[in-house]
């Protein structure tokens, strides 16, 4: 297990710079090579270096090795890895938006019930999902 902490620490620690977070965006996309990574920013070639140096050696990307063209992709292992520890805590988390939930029931009163779908937390527009205005008015909706 604890392999996989300092794994998970070197993920995120690479993870925690917006230049390191921009190269794997652009990554996403695809392959692409150490000046094509810096051509958005305005750092020094060495200073994309680096970031791409953090980067692999979290695991990453990886750095291909033809002769001087050696393009850069991304390996989602890390990433899947993340979403596999942030997982646990899903039944934490999904425990106190359900008491967030009855408490907000609570304050409406009774009969006044808040279901799934129907409070403002789920329905920005605060529109009733059942297409019912209970004050009366009609709101246009812009769906641009």
């Amino acid at each position: 297990m604890q392999g996989d902490d300092d794994r998970l620490s070197q993920t995120f620690a690479a993870l925690a710079n917006s230049t390191r977070r921009a190269i794997l965006a652009r990554l996403a996309q695809g392959e692409a090579t150490v000046n094509e990574l810096a051509a958005p920013f305005d750092l020094s070639l060495p200073a994309i270096s680096k970031h791409i140096k953090v980067l692999e050696r979290a695991g990453l990307i990886v750095q291909g090795q033809k002769a001087q063209y050696r393009p850069c992709t991304i390996d989602v292992t890390p990433l899947q890895e993340i979403a596999t520890w942030t997982e646990l805590y899903r039944p934490i988390w999904e425990a106190r938006f359900d008491r967030m939930d009855d408490y907000l029931a609570q304050l409406d009163g009774p009969g006044q019930a808040v279901h799934p779908g129907q409070h403002p937390r789920n329905n920005p527009e605060g529109n009733n999902p059942e297409g019912n205005n209970p004050e009366g008015k009609n709101k246009e909706i812009d769906h641009e």
